[in-house]
């Protein structure tokens, strides 16, 4: 752990210790709006500029280096716009992460599309706005043939956007198997360890002048910086035999794709992106001489420390003896905690009711479930977990949320999706913005209305099934 994590993690939480008073003292969260989610401006903007100044130690002056957002960690507009301000695009895998973008203002240059099951429509919209696509698969190339050749007068046209084929490594899997992408049976790219599958990448180029990149991602949480890097060296490798056949430099960009993962033990950043891009200096020396463009996809790791979702605890309980604190973020909001807890367990505070952490008893931390509102048993965020003695009308806060639970909402219940509010602290004391500083806020997402859940579950069409 670097002094410099240390100062941006103590940083964070005395943000975030303010931004919960605030929430309370103006109306964001309470009896009508239990439930709210906050995300550090500050913290988005500091994970930007530290991936951008990372990977601009490692690569050779003027290389063209494309770092685009997952949008799928943080399908927010507002985010997506803070995120292009500060320099980062965004990389999208379904019509509507591209309509997000674009509604954010992202320039088409700076857009990718990845996704296993592009429509030909889909396909044919990012050819036409120039926007970068890596095929999964060979016959989705053939798809990319169709809508290239018309544009292909004498000699190797170019169409509007770079074109690219994704490969899978199949280097391996890391601690989360649904989140590792470079195992041997993934459904994503073309698996190059596969009987002859190799050899038809490589042919593949070499009869499509217009492919001139390649893309590979290993996977994202739980997966070790290690095991990213030799899927990074795998993809340069190939890319260099690709160049070597066809005797020249046909593939000029490497999309390494994402998937830095991220601390939830703790307010330390680590592993930071310093780690990873002076790993790939050690590892693949050779992709950032120059010779090669970069394009990066990171998501989770720009926005998760950045989260809080705050909610209200309505009732306490016990049953077989165990304290239970029933709060308003459950699995509709903390999915992959609820429903795989040992891959996604969530560090939890402490608040009562004014936004104020509550100190632990003279007793010490008592063993509690912290639970939702969504009517099923497993609707657990904690089990059993050490806090102080919690009670009706504290808050509890689950830290790091600001990847994926925000914008993934799982709507059990027909829960309403919460107000989203970002927030920015300033003056005060404790290191960029501390505990006296004074808190704005912007939205990001309204409060879902009941109406607006009723129109989106058919509302209009009341009477469309009794009619058949």
């Amino acid at each position: 752990m670097t002094s410099n994590a240390v100062a941006t993690g103590a940083g964070a939480a005395a943000r975030r210790e303010r931004a919960v008073r605030a929430a309370v003292e103006q109306g964001l969260i309470g009896p009508d709006q239990p439930v709210v989610g906050l995300l550090d401006v500050a913290g988005i903007r500091a994970a930007a500029a530290e991936l951008r100044a990372a990977f601009d130690e490692v690569v050779a002056p003027g290389t063209p280096v494309l770092h685009a957002f997952a949008v799928k960690a943080a399908a927010l507009v507002p985010v997506l716009r803070l995120l292009a301000d500060d320099g980062i695009g965004c990389e999208v895998a379904s019509p509507g992460e591209l309509a997000l973008a674009r509604a954010a203002g992202v320039a088409p240059e700076r857009i990718v599309l990845d996704s296993p099951a592009k429509t030909h429509a889909e396909l044919r919209e990012a050819v036409e706005l120039g926007i970068a696509v890596n095929a999964d698969n060979p016959q989705e190339l053939a798809r990319l043939n169709a809508l290239v050749s018309p544009r292909s007068g004498p000699g190797p046209a170019l169409p509007p956007g770079p074109l690219g084929l994704r490969v899978n490594p199949q280097v391996g899997g890391g601690s989360i198997g649904a989140l590792s992408t470079a195992t041997a049976t993934s459904k994503f790219g073309v698996a190059l360890l596969d009987v002859g599958a190799r050899e038809w990448v490589v042919y593949a180029f070499t009869k499509r002048p217009w492919l001139t990149r390649l893309h590979a991602h290993v996977g994202s949480q739980g997966c070790p910086l290690d095991l990213m890097a030799a899927g990074v060296r795998a993809a340069y490798e190939l890319a260099e035999e690709i160049n070597r056949k066809v005797g020249r430099q046909q593939i000029d960009t490497l999309d390494i794709g994402g998937g830095l993962p991220v601390n939830f033990g703790s307010d330390e950043i680590t592993p930071g992106y310093r780690d990873y891009a002076r790993l790939l200096l050690a590892t693949v020396p050779g992709l950032f001489d120059g010779r090669y463009g970069l394009v990066t996809e990171f998501g989770r790791s720009l926005v998760a420390k950045s989260g809080t979702v705050l909610a209200r605890v309505e009732y306490t309980k016990s049953a077989g003896g165990r304290p239970i604190a029933v709060t308003h973020a459950g699995a509709q909001l903390a999915t992959r905690t609820v429903f795989a807890p040992e891959s996604w367990p969530l560090r939890l505070a402490a608040y009562d009711g004014e936004g104020v952490a509550k100190p632990t008893g003279p007793g010490g931390p008592v063993p509690q479930d912290v639970a939702g509102p969504c009517c099923f048993a497993g609707d657990l965020v904690a089990v059993n977990r050490p806090l102080p003695a919690l009670e009706a009308g504290d808050l509890v806060a689950l830290l790091d949320t600001g990847a994926y639970y925000f914008s993934n909402h799982f709507a059990y219940n027909s829960l309403p999706r919460p107000g989203i509010y970002g927030f920015s602290v300033s003056g005060g004391n404790g290191g960029n913005g501390g505990r006296n500083g004074r808190v704005r806020f912007a939205p990001v997402r309204s409060p879902q209305s009941v109406d607006e859940i009723v129109a989106e579950s058919g509302g209009e069409h009341t009477g469309a099934l009794s009619g058949l």
